[in-house]
Parts: C-alpha cells; structure tokens; sequence
C-alpha cells in the first residue's frame, strides 16, 4: 500500500506543548558545569600492572583506555568486534566511485543529556579541528516526531525555555501539560499519572530499593483498569521507545531513575545537564568515535588481540592465574596478567563463573538470574529525503515498538556524494524494541518472520503511523535496507547475537559489582551495577570505570582515581525525601501513593 497524497506538516497546535508545560521551572543543583576533560599524562609502565580485558565493548575500552592513561599495560581480546554494540558497520559493496560503504548499525545512538561519564571520556579522545575530542562531534537534537495511528503526527520541542523552580505541585503541573497532547486520554488519568511520577521523586533512597525495586512499572502507575489511552501510551510506549523495557516485567526503581534523569535533562537548568536533553553523533559511530578512540589507545599501548574470545579462567591458591581465549577455528591460548577484567555481555560471561569461581563468591550465582531481550536495528537507504522534522521519531503504541532518527541531515557533508552509489540520500535507521507481538501485514511477532518480512512490516508500520497527514515515506524511494547482522536464521530457527540486558523486579540483587571476592578478578558490562542501572553506552562506560578503579585499589596504587559521576539529586527535594524516610521505617505507604 502505498500513500500518494501531497505533503503536508503537522499540525501547529502541538508544537510548543512540551515548552510552554515547563514554563514552572526547575530548582538548580547546587554545583558547577563540569570542566572540560583532557587527557592525562602517560605514566611509566611498572611491574604488577600488566592487565588482560576480554570483551571490546564499551566497558572494556573504558577500562583500558583508564587503565592505560596511569600506566597500565593493557591487552583486550574481542572475538568480534571493537565497539560492541555501539559500533556502526559499512554494508559491505555497496559504495562505488571511491564512495564509502553505506553506513549500518546495531540501533542507532543517542546521548541523553543525564550522560556525565561517557562524555567525560569522549572529550579525552583526540578528534582533528575538536577541541573537545570526539564529545565535539555530538549535536543537539531538537525535537520529536510522536506518530499516533489514524491521527497526524505531533511534532514537540525537547528543550524548554527559562526554568526557575520546582516543587512537587509544580512536577505534577508539568507533567499534565507535557502530556497533554495524547489522544483519548482522560484528563484524571494523565493526573494520577503526574501524581505517581511525583511519588518517585520524592521518594527516599530506602523505599527506591526496597519497595520500588520489587514491583512493576506497571504496578507503580496502576494500570489496571485504566483506559486503553493510559496503558498503551502512558505505561508502555513510553517505556518500550526508551529503554527496550517491558512494564509489566521492569523494576520501578529502574525505569524511575532513567526518567527522572531525562525530565531534568529536558529542563535545561541542571549544570551537569547543560548538553541538553539529547543528541547523536555527527557521523556514523566508528567515524566519529569508535575508530578513533581505538587509534587513541594504541597510542598509549593498548595492545588488541583479535578473534579471541576468552572460554575459561583457571584459578590458583584463589586467584585467576590464567585464562584460555579461543577463536572462530577452535585454536586456543593461554593468557596470564596481573589483572583479568570480564567485560563481556552476561550471557558471555555466564560460562566463565566455573564452580571454582561461585566458590570463593557465591554472590555471582545472580548473575544467571539476569534476562535479555531483543532491541535491534534495521536502517532504510531512500533516494529522496523524507522531509521528517530532524530528531528522533516515536511510533507510539506501534505494534514492534517502533522509534527512528533521520540521520543524514544532521551528518557532515554530502551524504550522497559520500556514501554508496551517489543515489542515496536520506538513512532513516529504525530500532525495533518489541520482538514478541504480532505485526500489521503477517500477524507475527518479529522473531517469527524472516528478515525481508521484518523489512516490509517495520515500513509498513512507520507509514501507518507517520503517513496519516503527510506523504513522508514512499515506497519508491527505498533503495536498499540494511538489518543488524547479529540477527541470523539457522534451520529456520531466529538467533541474535547482541541482546539487551532488561532490568526486572528485583534485579539489581543479582547484578554484580566491579569487583568480587577473587581478589584479582573484575567485572565490567552494562550488566554491572552503576548509577543509571541500565542497559545503556553510560553504564558500561561506568563500569569500566569503576573496574579501573578497583584494580587501583587492588593494586595499592596511590595514583589518582578515575571520577564516577553519579546522576543529578535536586536539594529541594530533600524535605519530601526526609519526611518519606521516616514513613518508610514505620512501614507506612508515600504520603502521596494512597
């Protein structure tokens, strides 16, 4: 099917809903912009600090690049690919003329403005013409497209003007106006909705992890009876387009901690904050960062150690005293440093934790506890630019959770006389979230379709949910699509090789610290505890932090520590927080949540 009708733009009435619902304003944090990262000085490799990474995801080329900045000789082994999950791909063959490839990825990235720590490393990696390194290729995104289906899409602004002061009524105020704009939804569900949110901020710490931890997302809004409204947009749209979560599986506390960050964020008042509330990359993600940060750490001795993946750590008199790394042929090698940091996914590093291991730290036994799911992404090559308002895309309520970025106007140069064929000239990269409900044109979830019936059902989507007052998305103007090579049939049997770690109930019990109880292994991986506590490129930047750290501690180093920056606490907050506490250890509910 396609749509033929004139383009048109949507509808005005919307576009200043989210700037005009901040007008109350935020409270300031009591602290200063962060100062500009630069590197540090390399020091002297000494003895004891010779230090084998396995995984070359973000974790661990966060870890390395820590490590080697203070001396450390540093090895990762990566039986794939450097970058992980947040590393772009060429497809392969498809740039002619001296052209390059055209760019693929896992999902397309975004960088929250709640980020402090990977942004901190960023500005250390040198980048030509930055100087703020590779954190200078990051630019604001402006706004979002949210797509409704059978109604015009809203375009809304995700920056808002001057912000003074919050208070808790004042939350709720903004919240109802920043929402305001979904159809059908009764005006006292989106207040009780704003009331739940407030519950969450000024909750105190105790009750965060040790109510909030042990129920839904679902369950903290009561979706239960609510309107169709409510439960498709409020409760889950906007948890699946953010985090790949499900409500009725996640923690509160999880999916309360990462909107709090974004709704601060999107303030525009909060120093830490003062990137804004998103941006992306000005290039495909190997450009612009990975490529880069790995030439950066062979400047300073990181040694990579290619298509090996380690299989076993074998220990001695309690500590790890060797590990054996295979490749794709078989072949294996023995591994021996002072320091052995796993920082590979957890379904990975599952393998390594032998009954010797669990042993000496019974405590990493959760880690077999902790669930993955399926975010994964499909790029479309068009040959005409979409017209899309520049900046994300949010199809809410779509079947396959369905969210996009336009990225071609927001890169450098001439995309077409870059990239591919010269015929090319809008990407417009698409992130499927939902993997397990039936589509539009087969009735199937994705996992039961095959990859050109995942290609044809995701666009059918995005032009059911974009195309109602516009002309946007053409069949015609598809050249080519790309989907994640990790998605792979064998037997007629789907398989992805880079799942998300979801947080549910009660999972931060089973997720592991940087360090364990054998006293020269470390952990890093966005299934390690950090202060988001999720799935995301910040945690496993602070795990790898806090893995460096730990080997310091370790190794009795007294030279300087790396930061960890924790997310945003607004003071004036604390009184609700306080009187909250003491209700908490009565055993009484929010004075709110009644």
């Amino acid at each position: 099917m396609r749509d033929q009708r004139p383009l048109s733009g949507i509808s005005p009435t919307r576009r200043h809903v989210l700037r005009a619902a901040m007008a109350a304003g935020v409270g300031l944090a009591a602290s200063a912009p962060m100062a500009r990262a630069v590197p540090l000085a390399r020091r002297t490799p000494a003895p004891g600090r010779t230090v084998a990474i396995f995984g070359g995801g973000v974790a661990g080329l966060s870890a390395a690049h820590e490590l080697a900045e203070r001396g450390y000789q540093v090895t990762v082994y990566e039986p794939a690919f450097l970058g992980g999950k947040a590393r772009s791909m060429g497809v392969h063959g498809t740039g002619t003329e001296g052209r390059l490839d055209l760019p693929g990825e896992h999902g397309f990235r975004f960088f929250p403005g709640c980020y402090q720590n990977l942004p901190d490393t960023m500005r250390r990696i040198p980048f030509p013409g930055n100087h703020d390194g590779v954190a200078g290729n990051l630019v604001r995104v402006e706004g979002t497209v949210a797509g409704f289906r059978g109604r015009a899409p809203i375009f809304a602004p995700v920056e808002f003007g001057a912000i003074d002061q919050l208070t808790p009524q004042r939350l709720q105020n903004t919240l109802v106006s920043a929402f305001g704009f979904v159809p059908e939804l009764p005006p006292h569900e989106l207040a009780f909705f704003a009331k739940q949110m407030t519950v969450w901020f000024t909750s105190c710490e105790q009750r965060r992890f040790g109510q909030w931890e042990y129920v839904t997302w679902e369950q903290i809004l009561r979706a239960e009876g609510k309107s169709p409204a409510y439960r498709d947009y409020l409760v889950s749209a906007l948890t699946r387009i953010t985090v790949a979560a499900k409500p009725h599986l996640s923690s509160a506390r999880t999916i309360g901690t990462i909107g709090e960050a974004l709704v601060l964020a999107a303030t525009g008042a909060i120093p830490q904050y003062a990137a804004g509330i998103d941006r992306i990359l000005n290039r495909p993600t190997n450009e612009a960062w990975i490529d880069p940060w790995v030439g950066y750490l062979r400047s300073l001795g990181v040694r990579f150690v290619m298509n090996r993946g380690a299989s076993a750590l074998e220990l001695r008199g309690g500590r790890v005293a060797s590990a054996i790394v295979r490749g794709a042929n078989g072949g294996a090698d023995t591994v021996t440093a002072d320091w052995y940091v796993c920082a590979m996914p957890v379904e990975r590093t599952l393998p390594l934790l032998s009954d010797e291991i669990l042993d000496a730290d019974p405590r990493l036994a959760g880690m077999h506890d902790l669930q993955t799911d399926w975010m994964v992404g499909i790029q479309y090559y068009l040959t005409r630019p979409t017209e899309l308002p520049e900046g994300h895309i949010a199809a809410l309520g779509s079947p396959w959770a369905l969210t996009a970025l336009r990225q071609a106007p927001m890169w450098v140069g001439d995309f077409a006389a870059r990239y591919g064929d010269g015929s090319v000239r809008e990407c417009l990269s698409v992130d499927i979230s939902d993997w397990d409900s039936p589509g539009l044109l087969y009735g199937r979830p994705a996992k039961a379709c095959s990859r050109e019936e995942i290609a044809a059902e995701v666009w059918a989507q995005l032009k059911e949910w974009l195309n109602t007052a516009t002309g946007w998305l053409r069949d015609e103007d598809i050249h080519s699509w790309h989907l994640d090579p990790g998605i792979s049939w064998r037997g007629g049997e789907i398989d992805n090789a880079t799942p998300l770690l979801v947080n549910t109930v009660g999972s931060y019990d089973h997720r592991p610290s940087a360090h364990c109880a054998v006293p020269n292994l470390f952990f890093g991986g966005d299934h390690v505890r950090s202060h988001i506590d999720l799935a995301t490129m910040e945690g496993a930047n602070e795990s790898g932090r806090a893995a460096a750290n730990a080997i310091m501690d370790a190794a009795a180093d007294p030279g300087p520590r790396t930061p960890i920056f924790p997310l945003v606490s607004l003071p004036i907050f604390d009184p609700a927080k306080r009187l909250d506490a003491d209700r908490y250890r009565a055993g009484l509910p929010h004075l709110l949540d009644v």
